[in-house]
């Protein structure tokens, strides 16, 4: 199909193969080693790999100084102000140690006020002022701020401050526990501190150990209790606290010059979740972020500019959401801030939800998020007359029969029946993207036949998020995306599991080379030898397969395959994709025994739907802690899960032996998953051990 004749950062794409050219192309002077493939690179860097997206722009700082200079007084950063939290509780029924009891359930509804935004050259001054700000109270280059908190646009100033004067920052996400958070300040030796004023009490005894840092900074976003405040200065008496508006007037008052990094410096030391064991510090250089922005601009880059409006709301101390925010900055698009609870208007009073308020035309999302969605929309229209549902679902298949063979019809259909669809994200989105995960193909194909074209990428922490993104102009379900410019990969055998180069297609796991691969971790030799090789590579863990147009896809990760008694590997991750897209599942964690033959499944069920399925079958019970015990809803629900992993083509081994419900939302507050949405299965397993023996004995295993 022809590339569309319009301006390509106006285009709203359909989801469809424009252009079938190839996307990666083998490295011509590098030569095949037996057990691996030949490296491949993106088909517009064949000969050299690229790292700076302009001339002008080596360092992150020079990012913001690019932006500030080429969009002036545009809309940069948006945030919304809390007006106030509605609290709601009610007494239910719940099972505790097999004994039925009424406990108090709480719900909180945030009420919002509209979107405001600074400009370009705004967003400039505050962050030049703040650095000002940190090197008054003490801090030198090289020193290192410490950023323990959650999104916002103080956040990304906090950093570009710190940059501005070579000052490193460390990041961790703001749900990490004392011991974690405890680590990466001892490691890091950090000699100031930002955070949200509800963790100042968390700094207690992390400090009583870290003690290089004399300063804390406190957002000023959210309300601040004096009470902590005194608690932290009680226990700390030489602590120096202040709010983020006192260290900018700090810089107003006192300025001074910037201080600019070199490529090669070091921006960010950035701390794993720490899911599976002590976090691991990422030591990452202003260049290897530059060459990010820069390889993913190669592919995506034609596609975005002014007038776009990102809706950020992943955690900044995650690789993606961070390279993502500055790649926006660098084309001159606006950054909309949101909340993960406050997306949809479901937990909204008196306003509506971030993404309706903000209208985004980009919005990067884990797969959590579009199943949340997807799930939201039928919802909607299974509450509709039978005409609506038969409309809606025979649009969809109609949709995707004249995209497949390029007849007209589509606008028509658009306008018609997913018009309404579009209003709940906005209206305006033109490019959704998956990160941080395996989507299901089904709910990949819904979300981009509903709304809009919605891409996959992959990338790492140790590789600044550079692996793969989709040209959404190639839009292809059965692959992940094409490589950024600035990076190479090759396939290298994993014979175990019986992945290999020679396969066809060619298979193993995925190696990566270039400007973005990180140089290795934190005070950690062991590790960093482990995972990087002398010559460059860095080994991802992760199984890929290259498709016939030079995509990577995808298709096992060596943790989490899982060999069973019987010999043959069960890959977790994959299963979960597929049986989370279940319209009962509202989150879901696969566990299999290396004993047993089969895997369980602990799930988090989407109370609507499991109050519909229960009252379909006449089972009693007004909430989700009454429904999750009753014997007869635990096999429906493990049927309908058997019937979507049929229908997602898994295999009989594959195919889940017993249900585990859980009455609890996995969360990053609770410690079931991490700020990024990814399961912690060590977490999750110890909580419902007794729950999965019980499933396997049921099963007779």
């Amino acid at each position: 199909m022809p590339i569309p004749n319009t301006d390509l950062k106006k285009l709203y794409p359909l989801p469809k193969l424009y252009n079938s050219d190839i996307a990666t192309t083998e490295v011509t002077d590098q030569k095949a080693v037996a057990g691996e493939t030949v490296p491949r690179r993106n088909h517009k860097t064949p000969k050299e790999l690229k790292w700076q997206p302009a001339p002008e722009i080596s360092t992150v700082h020079d990012i913001m100084r690019y932006a500030s200079k080429k969009f002036g007084n545009a809309k940069a950063l948006g945030s919304r102000k809390l007006i106030k939290m509605h609290n709601d509780s009610k007494m239910v029924k719940k099972v505790i140690d097999g004994k039925e009891t009424e406990v108090e359930k709480k719900w909180q509804y945030f009420e919002l006020g509209p979107y405001t935004h600074i400009s370009f050259v705004e967003f400039e001054k505050l962050a030049l002022q703040v650095g000002a700000g940190l090197r008054k109270l003490g801090l030198e280059p090289g020193d290192k701020l410490h950023l323990f908190a959650a999104t916002h646009p103080h956040w990304l100033a906090s950093a570009h401050a710190a940059m501005s004067q070579s000052i490193p920052i460390v990041t961790a996400y703001d749900t990490l526990g004392e011991e974690a958070v405890t680590h990466s300040m001892l490691q890091t030796n950090a000699k100031a501190i930002y955070l949200d004023p509800h963790l100042l009490k968390t700094l207690i005894n992390p400090l009583k150990k870290a003690k290089d840092i004399t300063k804390v900074i406190y957002n000023t976003s959210d309300p601040v209790k004096e009470e902590d405040i005194a608690a932290l200065k009680e226990a700390h008496p030489h602590l120096e606290i202040l709010s983020f508006e006192d260290v900018r007037k700090l810089g107003e008052e006192n300025p001074i010059d910037t201080v600019p990094p070199k490529a090669d410096d070091l921006a960010c030391i950035m701390y794993t979740s720490g899911s599976t064991g002590t976090p691991k510090g990422v030591k990452i250089t202003h260049k290897n972020i530059v060459a990010s922005v820069c390889g993913i601009c190669v592919i995506v880059g034609v596609y975005l500019g002014p007038g776009d409006g990102l809706l950020a709301y992943l955690p900044l101390a995650h690789i993606l959401e961070f390279v993502f925010e500055n790649t926006v900055m660098f084309v001159g698009g606006t950054l909309g801030y949101g909340n993960f609870r406050t997306l949809s208007d479901t937990n909204c009073r008196n306003c509506v939800g971030d993404i309706k308020e903000f209208k985004p035309t980009i919005l990067v999302g884990v797969p959590a998020v579009w199943e949340q969605v997807k799930k939201g929309i039928i919802t909607k229209v299974q509450g509709g007359s039978a005409i609506t549902k038969s409309m809606f679902w025979g649009a969809m298949s109609t949709k995707e029969f004249l995209l497949g063979r390029g007849l007209p019809g589509v606008g028509i259909i658009d306008s018609i029946v997913f018009s309404k669809v579009r209003e709940a994200t906005g209206g305006k989105l033109r490019i959704a993207f998956n990160g941080g995960g395996p989507i299901s193909k089904e709910t990949l194909k819904f979300i981009s036949m509903a709304i809009c074209p919605l891409i996959s990428g992959y990338g790492l922490t140790e590789t600044v998020a550079a692996g793969a993104i989709q040209d959404p102009l190639k839009w292809y379900p059965d692959a992940l995306g094409e490589v950024p410019g600035s990076v190479e990969m090759k396939l290298v055998d994993y014979e175990d599991a019986g992945y290999k180069s020679t396969n066809n297609p060619p298979q193993g796991e995925i190696w990566i080379r270039g400007h973005s691969i990180t140089q290795g971790y934190l005070d950690n030799e062991e590790e960093t030898k482990a995972a990087y090789t002398d010559d460059g590579w860095f080994k991802t863990g992760d199984i890929g397969e290259w498709d016939k147009n030079g995509q990577i896809k995808i298709i096992d990760r060596k943790k989490n395959l899982v060999k069973t008694v019987n010999g043959e590997y069960i890959a977790l991750e994959k299963l979960e994709s597929v049986y989370r897209s279940d319209s009962v599942v509202a989150n879901i964690c696969v566990y299999a025994d290396q004993s047993k033959s089969k895997p369980i499944a602990i799930i988090f069920p989407a109370e609507p739907a499991l109050k519909k399925m229960a009252q379909e079958n006449g089972i009693s019970g007004d909430h989700l802690e009454e429904l999750i015990h009753d014997a007869k809803l635990q096999n429906l629900v493990h049927n309908a899960l058997l019937a979507t992993g049929r229908k997602g083509g898994l295999k009989g081994i594959e195919l889940i032996d017993g249900v585990v419900l859980a009455d609890e939302e996995w969360t990053p507050q609770n410690g079931f998953t991490t700020s990024a949405q990814k399961l912690n299965r060590k977490k999750i397993l110890e909580h419902y051990k007794k729950e999965v023996d019980a499933a396997y004995k049921k099963a007779g295993q």
